[in-house]
């Protein structure tokens, strides 16, 4: 019987074909929407936390003034200084390697060559903390980093546009106008999630140099530390904060105006940021589902006003209210399953084709993809109740004298 339902149900689907397809549409809309954001971001967050736990499990930050639970910024301090770097490698336990750091942006010359690069100031622990292996040539020496002598390595990329495949060691390059002598290049990592950055673009020089011929001042901008295998990381960074508050003449009661953060923090705060967002677009879309599921129930009106002679002849014959009720629903829960399932084809397609050009990987989840199916399904029953149950209690006369 529910088959023979279901069939009637596709038959009248198929009668006002350009109809169907048009009344779906907006439920199709709605479910690809939906797996298409929530794929998107699942795939966004699995990339970037990745990319972040491929630098280690025991690496910690430290950034000056407070974070809020959402790592946003809170309240102004002051930036740190090299000796503060000095002094946590010499007096924390647990840490291979402590890397102070300052950024900014140049242009870098050589020749006729002129090109705008990421500086980088850091001592060689930077190399340690972010894995970062020389390709040819060798590291800082303790004297150049302690009197920032005007030294470089290159990452991959600089080399490449300003070198080609010569041998740059030796050579001299101009960071505002300051000369720098080429003493590395490091190996390729190649670019970061979604393509947006070439990590391999930028120029490091002792930080001493940057801050004397770069930047001008004796900011650092944070503190990178790699603790030791087998470390435990929150003794660490308790230990830290202890002396920077000593460092920093925080009195007791005062809250830190630093924050120190180890990796799996920054994964959970960043899983949290994407995973807001994800749901916050997959509501936006998902309103286009409550829009198509009215122009269900429309068109479903439509279709008993024009049947009524139709369930006039079922009625006056024997059929019972709830078989007219049936078929009026299950024919509002077959046009937005089909639209469901084409939604999901669309979806999944339109997913891997956006994160193919954004280069990162898709994380299809069948959870979300049967939830959108059961809503599509749903919104019929929902918004083609109303339709079904004027057409169950249709009075068989009336009906028949319907032109």
């Amino acid at each position: 019987m529910w088959w023979q339902t279901i069939l009637l149900s596709l038959r009248e689907i198929r009668r006002n074909l350009m109809r169907s397809i048009l009344t779906i549409l907006g439920i199709v809309i709605g479910v690809a929407a939906v797996i298409t954001m929530v794929t998107l971001g699942t795939g966004a967050t699995a990339s970037v936390t990745s990319e972040i736990e491929s630098m280690g499990s025991n690496l910690i930050f430290m950034t000056p003034g407070q974070q809020d639970r959402e790592g946003g910024a809170r309240g102004e301090a002051e930036p740190f200084d090299y000796e503060d770097a000095v002094a946590i490698e010499r007096d924390i336990d647990g840490l291979t390697a402590v890397a102070p750091m300052s950024q900014g942006s140049s242009q870098v010359i050589y020749g006729n060559q002129n090109r705008s690069v990421s500086v980088v100031g850091s001592t060689n622990g930077y190399m340690t903390c972010q894995n970062w292996v020389l390709a040819i040539g060798r590291a800082f020496t303790d004297s150049e980093i302690r009197a920032g002598n005007t030294v470089c390595i290159l990452g991959s990329t600089v080399r490449e546009k300003l070198f080609g495949s010569r041998d740059p060691i030796g050579e001299t390059i101009r960071l505002k106008n300051i000369s720098f002598k080429v003493i590395g290049v490091f190996e390729s990592k190649g670019a970061m999630s979604f393509g947006s950055q070439d990590q391999n673009d930028f120029v490091m020089v002792p930080i001493r140099a940057f801050q004397r011929r770069i930047s001008g001042n004796t900011n650092v901008f944070y503190i990178m530390f790699s603790a030791k295998s087998g470390a435990s990381i929150e003794k660490v960074k308790e230990d830290i904060k202890l002396l920077m508050r000593e460092r920093r003449k925080i009195k007791e009661g005062k809250d830190d105006d630093f924050s120190v953060t180890d990796m799996k923090e920054i994964v959970s705060r960043i899983s949290t940021i994407t995973g807001i967002l994800t749901g916050v677009l997959a509501a936006i879309a998902g309103i286009s589902l409550l829009v198509g599921g009215i122009g269900i129930m429309n068109i479903m009106l439509v279709s008993v006003t024009e049947r009524t002679r139709e369930i006039g002849i079922r009625l006056a014959i024997g059929a019972l209210e709830r078989d007219v009720l049936k078929q009026f629903l299950l024919e509002a829960m077959v046009l937005t399953s089909l639209g469901g399932l084409i939604g999901i084809t669309l979806g999944i397609s339109a997913a891997a084709v956006i994160a193919h050009f954004l280069k990162f990987s898709t994380v299809f989840s069948p959870g979300i993809i049967i939830l959108a199916f059961l809503f599509s399904a749903g919104v019929g029953v929902v918004f083609g109740y109303f339709p079904a149950r004027k057409a169950a209690m249709l009075d068989p006369i009336e009906a028949l004298r319907h032109e």
